[in-house]
């Protein structure tokens, strides 16, 4: 019985460890042998291509007109950028607005059938070698396409991913200070993947492909971003990071909202695990499959699933009167301590912002299972109440 107890003990923590910190030591290491020339040079405008910018946007009247804005000061030649947003079963005053605009070409749809179908029927409409999605409560600089089109140079590039930026404020509450940290520490991941070979997933917020790549996902798709970019590393393609072309949001407006976004994203995942589960091979796959299993397939099985394992074995081994174990169940208590902590504190707004980790941790574990259980019962819709955002 101890030795069972010890295994499991053992086997989580190393796994849960190498998810969340063993992987980017590993990740980091190699790309110091194995770092790619990516092409930086930019080109002169007469060289640039032709791109289309595809902003799915939807009830987003408060905030649509400063996204326009933004997207029509972006350093980019105007007789080359397409400019195509999708409102598709707005309700609110979106459409009209974009409507005051004639150098923006509206797609609308009365019925509300979720992004990817929206995106799916746009797409037919796109005939630049380069399409853009970004989101409509992102701002872009002004260099993002520039940036992000440079990298198609290389014929081996099928896809470039943006950087995610979540708007940093002195004093955030616990979704703010997670979600900021924890997309700083994913864009460094997404770099050290591209410099070994590839990202292993795009965020929607700023992603780019050949169009020619596009392949319609089912439109019962949740996490269309991911299973698209993925499905173009498939085909031998490799996909780009480029931290110079970003996009700039602020974080959910309390964790209550951003768990929203977590259980859906969670569903998303065992679903696109499910389409894409070719890539667990390494025989076919070779370094992609590595990148893909430690990056993001442990984040939603093995990692989740030991937590309360190493918790409970722990427990049990404490309970054996074994010091080292006493101490480590101490460390545990401590840390979910403080998780507590900042659960009952999560809505207030503290300066020490790594108080938070702990609560952000649990809460991105936790609605893990949410998730499975929405995936297993269908209950996880395309179609969904997006997380309200925190004013800026």
């Amino acid at each position: 019985m101890v030795s069972m107890t010890l295994v499991i003990f053992w086997l989580g923590i190393l796994i849960v460890g190498y998810t969340y910190v063993g992987y980017g030591m590993i990740i980091y290491i190699f790309s110091k042998f194995t770092r790619r020339t990516n092409v930086v040079a930019s080109l002169p405008d007469e060289q640039l291509p032709m791109v289309t910018l595809l902003v799915a946007a939807y009830n987003e009247a408060d905030i649509i007109r400063g996204k326009i804005e933004n997207t029509l000061s972006l350093d980019y030649p105007k007789d080359k950028l397409e400019l195509f947003f999708v409102t598709d079963g707005s309700t609110d005053q979106t459409p009209d607005i974009i409507k005051e605009y004639s150098n923006i070409q509206l797609f609308h749809s009365f019925e509300r059938k979720g992004k990817i179908h929206a995106v799916n029927r746009v797409m037919k409409q796109v005939k630049t070698p380069i399409v853009i999605f970004c989101d409509a409560n992102t701002d872009l600089n002004d260099l993002a396409i520039k940036n992000i089109v440079r990298h198609y140079q290389d014929k081996t590039i099928g896809g470039v991913a943006g950087e995610k930026r979540i708007l940093s404020k002195d004093k955030d509450n616990a979704s703010g200070s997670g979600e900021g940290l924890y997309w700083k520490y994913e864009s460094f991941l997404k770099k050290k993947d591209a410099e070994v070979y590839s990202i292993v997933g795009a965020a929607g917020e700023l992603f780019s492909l050949r169009t020619e790549l596009f392949e319609e996902p089912t439109e019962n798709m949740i996490i269309e971003d991911f299973y698209l970019s993925m499905r173009v590393t498939a085909k031998g393609f490799r996909f780009a990071y480029e931290p110079d072309a970003f996009a700039i949001e602020t974080a959910s407006a309390s964790v209550k909202e951003e768990w929203k976004r977590k259980v859906r994203i969670s569903a998303g995942g065992f679903q696109a695990m499910a389409k894409l589960s070719y890539l667990l091979n390494p025989f076919r796959y070779g370094i992609l499959s590595f990148q893909y299993i430690s990056h993001r397939v442990l984040r939603w099985t093995l990692a989740p699933l030991f937590l309360p394992l190493i918790f409970l074995s722990n427990v049990w081994l404490a309970f054996q009167g074994m010091p080292f174990y006493q101490l480590t169940m101490a460390l545990q208590i401590f840390f979910y301590g403080l998780a507590f902590a900042g659960y009952l504190l999560r809505d207030k707004n503290i300066s020490i912002k790594g108080f938070f980790v702990p609560y952000y941790f649990a809460v991105m574990n936790l609605s893990v299972y949410f998730g499975l259980s929405r995936y297993l019962r269908g209950k996880q819709s395309v179609v969904w109440e997006k997380a309200k955002r925190a004013t800026a």
